[in-house]
Formats: C-alpha cells, structure tokens, sequence
C-alpha cells in the first residue's frame, strides 16, 4: 500500500476548511496535514510542512491564489497546486495553469471529481473539471460558428465600413451614388450571410471582429 496524499488546504472559509479536511481525512487514500485562510501563510506551510498537493482558493485577499500559487512554485515545486474558485470560467482555470497550477476544479465539483483531481496531479498529470471544460469546448464550437465575414461582397463590405462611421442608408447611397432601395437591399443580404438579426448586432460585431 502506497503512503498517503498529503494535503494543505488553502481556503478563507473556515467551513470550506473543516468540510474537505473532514471528506479527505475520511478516506484512506489522503491526510490533510495543515490548512489555512491566508494566501501568504499558505507559502510558509508549503515550505514547512512539505505536502505532495495543494488545494488553493484563487480568491483570497490581501495575497490571492495565483500569487501563492506563482510563490510556492519557485520554493517547493514538487508541491503540486490545485486551483478552486467559485468562478467556472476557462479564463481562471488558465491564469492558474500560467502561474504553475497542475489542476482547477470550481466548488461546483463533485467530491469525486475533487479527488479525481488530487490523484490525477499527485501523479504529475493536469487535471481541468468538467464544468470549466464544457465551458471551453462550448466557446471554441461558438467560434467556429461565427459568420464568416469573406463570404460579402466588395460593395457589401464598402457599406459595413459606413454603418460603422455612423451613417443612415441615405447618406450611404449619397456617397456611393446608388439608389436608397439597393443600398437596403444590400444591408439585408448582409445582415442574412452573417446570420445577425438586426443593425445594432452587425455594429456589435463590426466593432467585436474588428472590421474595417
């Protein structure tokens, strides 16, 4: 039988502390070791008590997750660090990763997935919970549905440069010397090939894909 996954709990929610310590403890697999509320001690704890993986709130004040996570990473990098947060966003899961996490899980996670984690980066692999990875595959599907602005037209894309200066369909049809009804005809096919629903959605992506 292998030695124990030790573990410092980092959290400023003392119920959080008591309840994973409890969950843990409880299971022959792990020992929580040491725990704390505060981001700066959680660095002099990595350093005293040594644990093979620690579970890091990233929102903690006045030292939050990530600058712990970054300190405890150049002083004990066999420590393994696991990021939690209220926050499932992939922007979180990867500012952790960045400063030298090996796992993110929300508090959204299952306790299985919580120990699925701590197992997965004891052993050195990177562990993302399954929210923060639905989130992720979701916005990387969304991007690839995004209207692709090479299928207008040269005149099309002409007149999505003036609705962006601000200009009313009878003053685009002034400047490009065309009548009012093909200047509307044209913002309708355009609005139809990027499969946006009105004016103001095609100036929210003319200003979002940075057109023109």
């Amino acid at each position: 039988m292998n030695s124990k996954i030790t573990i410092l709990i980092v959290d400023d929610h003392k119920l959080i502390r008591d309840t994973w310590s409890f969950i843990l403890n409880s299971d022959p697999r792990f020992q929580v070791i040491a725990e704390t509320s505060s981001g700066e001690e959680a660095v002099e704890l990595a350093q005293k008590a040594r644990p093979d993986v620690i579970l890091m709130d990233v929102n903690m004040t006045p030292v939050n997750g990530f600058d712990a996570t970054r300190q405890i990473r150049k002083i004990m990098p066999a420590s393994k660090v696991i990021g939690v947060s209220m926050h499932s966003q992939p922007a979180y899961a990867k500012r952790m990763m960045q400063v030298g996490a090996m796992g993110y899980v929300s508090k959204n996670s299952s306790k299985e997935e919580m120990m699925s984690a701590i197992i997965e980066v004891s052993k050195g692999n990177k562990f993302i919970c399954d929210e923060v990875k639905t989130i992720l595959s979701e916005q990387v599907l969304s991007e690839d549905a995004r209207p692709d602005i090479n299928m207008l037209s040269q005149r099309e894309v002409e007149i999505i440069d003036l609705i962006k200066q601000g200009m009313s369909s009878r003053e685009i049809a002034s400047r490009l010397d065309i009548t009012l009804k093909t200047v509307e005809v044209h913002r309708h096919n355009i609005l139809k090939k990027l499969s946006l629903k009105n004016t103001a959605a095609l100036v929210n992506f003319i200003n979002n894909a940075g057109i023109a």
